[in-house]
């Protein structure tokens, strides 16, 4: 780590993140007593002797296993930053994370963690509907590589898609497992743990596929894919975690071994944040349980709402769910919250649900979620306008649809905004 890195204080019990977020890894006085991290703008760093400089380029490159009590040194923005570390020695503790890698976007962090895995000739198994982002990666950019696909739907109990996934296989090497749960933008849930079990069943020890899971939707907070048994959890940190519509980033966590080619990857791609970034999203790190929890709770009214209102066909909630959704055991297992994130369709498809996205005043009509403000768009023709509409329509994203990010504004105002807006459909 770097000369920032302090130990945390010793307490009688373990503290929690959210108090960790305010201190983790960072001293003060080696920083001139400053109490919160400063912004590191610099491209580079100087060595204390040349032998310094040989050693830290050795770990940096893994020329050699570090000593005891040894961690690499400062050497260049691009390899390693004291606002990234710390940033990263932060973000670890939410999902109990052996080692993080922060990266400029959510797309970086998704592009170079299966880049990291997938080779010529191999499969990527993915969950269905995902990010629209994902979505043209996986079906656009990597088959130029070399690199296929497997979709299975999301929502859909494991022993159902397994069978499906098995029989187009035809013995390739499956390089990943890609899930995306809760699903972009219709909330379906995949098993984590279950698919898991089938994945690790799919290749030979030691050559098994990495399992991936992009947990943007429930953030840090409401979902933890590693205990449940994925290798690596995703996020766009634009979202929740930045939480401030005012920066771009991503992430990725695992364990150490996992995210060690994810790691040299971006060493050579580039494609860290920098400093400001960084800066930014320690900012954003000490409020992000109570914006989380603030904007579930406002979801919760939005949603009780949306499904009386006469207008509105159906509600994607995962609060909604009963014992008759075959996702209900996958639910109460790994989501703490269902979350502030909203699908629902409008009566009388596009042009309604255009009518009301028009209609908004307090709500943004915007792409992007997980931000202080409210936030409204149209999945078909927006954030999934790649999709074509045969398979729209197969993953369930209908011509009616309107995801919606709650955020923290006060819930009655938010009710107020959207019946005025329905009362325009």
């Amino acid at each position: 780590m770097s000369h920032t890195t302090k130990k945390t204080p010793a307490m009688a019990r373990p503290m929690r993140p959210e108090s960790l977020m305010m201190s983790h890894g960072y001293d003060p006085q080696r920083s001139e007593g400053a109490i919160k991290c400063p912004i590191f703008q610099t491209s580079t760093f100087v060595f204390e002797s040349a032998e310094a400089g040989k050693a830290f380029f050795e770990l940096a490159y893994g020329l050699r296993e570090p000593g005891p009590g040894e961690s690499p040194g400062l050497i260049y923005s691009r390899i390693n930053n004291p606002d990234l570390e710390i940033l990263e020695d932060r973000l670890k503790l939410w999902d109990q994370a052996e080692a993080c890698a922060v990266f400029a976007s959510g797309m970086a962090a998704i592009a170079a963690t299966l880049l990291a895995y997938a080779r010529p000739g191999d499969v990527i198994v993915h969950s269905e509907p995902l990010y629209g982002g994902s979505e043209h990666l996986i079906e656009n950019i990597l088959p130029r590589f070399g690199i296929g696909s497997i979709p299975f739907p999301a929502g859909r109990p494991t022993s159902e898609v397994r069978g499906a996934i098995e029989a187009v296989l035809k013995g390739r090497r499956v390089a990943a497992v890609l899930i995306e749960t809760p699903a972009n933008p219709t909330n379906g849930l995949v098993n984590i743990g279950e698919m898991a079990g089938v994945a690790h069943g799919w290749g030979a020890h030691g050559d098994r596929p990495v399992v991936i899971v992009d947990n943007t939707f429930l953030g840090p907070v409401w979902q933890h894919p590693l205990e449940h048994g994925a290798d690596i959890v995703l996020y766009s940190a634009t979202k929740f975690i930045g939480g401030h519509s005012d920066l771009i980033a991503g992430a990725a966590l695992g364990s150490t071994e996992a995210m060690r080619p994810i790691r040299e990857l971006r060493t050579f791609l580039g494609t860290m944040p920098g400093p400001w970034t960084s800066w930014l999203l320690m900012r954003s790190l000490e409020t992000l349980k109570m914006r989380m929890t603030a904007s579930s709770k406002n979801a919760a009214y939005v949603a009780k709402f949306l499904a009386d209102h006469p207008k509105i066909e159906r509600v994607y909630y995962l609060g909604h769910m009963n014992e008759r959704d075959p996702m209900i055991g996958a639910y109460r297992a790994q989501c703490l919250s269902p979350g502030s994130v909203i699908s629902f369709e409008v009566q009388g498809g596009q042009p309604a649900a255009f009518r009301f996205l028009n209609a908004l005043e307090l709500v943004q009509l915007a792409v992007s979620l997980g931000g202080t403000e409210s936030l409204a768009e149209h999945p078909s023709s927006m954030t999934h306008a790649d999709v074509p509409v045969a398979d729209q329509a197969r993953m369930g994203i209908e011509p009616g649809m309107v995801r919606l990010s709650v955020g923290i504004e006060h819930y009655e105002d938010i009710l107020a905004d959207l019946g005025r807006a329905l009362e325009a459909v």
